[in-house]
């Protein structure tokens, strides 16, 4: 009668092979707490200027700047509808006027964007590679190299003191990185669409519109909300086109509650400061998903 001695090795081994991966699991499992707790103190630190903007918009104005804690030692609810009505014009009227500035820009940047990059990557015309360059290129340009020439124009023009020169370059594709944003997705679309849209009997517009467009909707809602968020906060354009405090942006309207003589209702200013963020975290929510999945098609990162 043979005795089978491979049983008792097999057994130790695999005793061995579980001991290994607990212990594998355990280390794992520790390591991934202790990333978690780390990220959880990042995002604390992270998060409390704005818990701190959150607790002085109910803190006298007084104990702004005294109490730094986040749970006020006194409660002055009256900043909102005191700083609704501190300007020379409803806090809600520049509500108003941000979100026309902001809409407008959303769909000038979707129409003329959307247009360029179309051309960029679905059709073929001579010198395509080298516009597309000269685009990028202007990406490296900064901003205050164009803003005295801009003025200049737009001075000329009687646009001073309007909208225009906020909303119009929005229509002519001036964005080099929407089109850039939205060329990336189309390309990843199959040329196949094209050919058999041009077989239907429809031109490059036609084509653009009801095969194209309807297919870009994630690039075209991260590009609306990245317009929503740089349009809202925008302070230096506004400042240098707007002078008529009817026509004041938000973010205008909130440095009017500084006052240079030190009379500064901080208070105030926090409350309708928090009040102005409502429409951006709102916006963001409601399209991150697609902002996600733009992003993630379109190769940014």
């Amino acid at each position: 009668m043979s005795i089978d001695t491979r049983t008792p090795a097999r057994t130790a081994r695999r005793r061995a092979e579980e001991e290994s991966h607990l212990e594998r699991v355990g280390s794992s499992r520790r390591s991934r707490f202790t990333r978690h707790v780390l990220l959880c103190l990042f995002g604390a630190v992270m998060l409390y200027p704005l818990l701190w903007m959150v607790s002085s918009s109910v803190k006298p104005s007084r104990q702004v700047f005294t109490d730094l804690s986040l749970w006020p030692a006194d409660w002055d609810l009256g900043n909102y509808p005191d700083g609704w009505v501190a300007l020379e014009q409803p806090f809600g009227v520049y509500l108003a006027n941000s979100f026309v500035i902001v809409v407008l820009s959303i769909v000038g940047n979707l129409l003329s964007c959307s247009l360029a990059a179309y051309g960029f990557a679905r059709l073929n015309f001579t010198g395509r590679k080298l516009f597309f360059a000269l685009m990028l290129g202007t990406m490296m340009l900064p901003g205050h190299v164009l803003l005295v020439p801009q003025y200049i124009v737009f001075a000329k023009l009687g646009w001073i003191n309007t909208y225009y020169p906020l909303l119009v370059p929005n229509f002519l594709a001036t964005n080099a990185f929407y089109i850039f944003l939205m060329v990336q997705f189309m390309r990843a679309l199959p040329r196949e669409l094209d050919d058999a849209a041009r077989i239907d009997g429809c031109g490059p517009f036609r084509t653009f519109w009801s095969v194209i467009m309807p297919l870009c909707m994630p690039a075209f809602a991260t590009t609306a909300i990245f317009t929503f968020i740089s349009v809202w906060n925008e302070f230096f354009g506004p400042l240098i086109y707007l002078t008529d405090s009817e026509l004041y942006t938000v973010p205008l309207a909130l440095r009017q509650f500084v006052d240079s003589e030190g009379q500064s209702q901080w208070g105030q200013m926090f409350a309708m400061s928090f009040l102005s963020l409502a429409p951006v975290i709102g916006f963001f929510i409601a399209g991150q998903k697609y902002l996600v999945k733009g992003i993630a098609t379109t190769g940014l990162k």
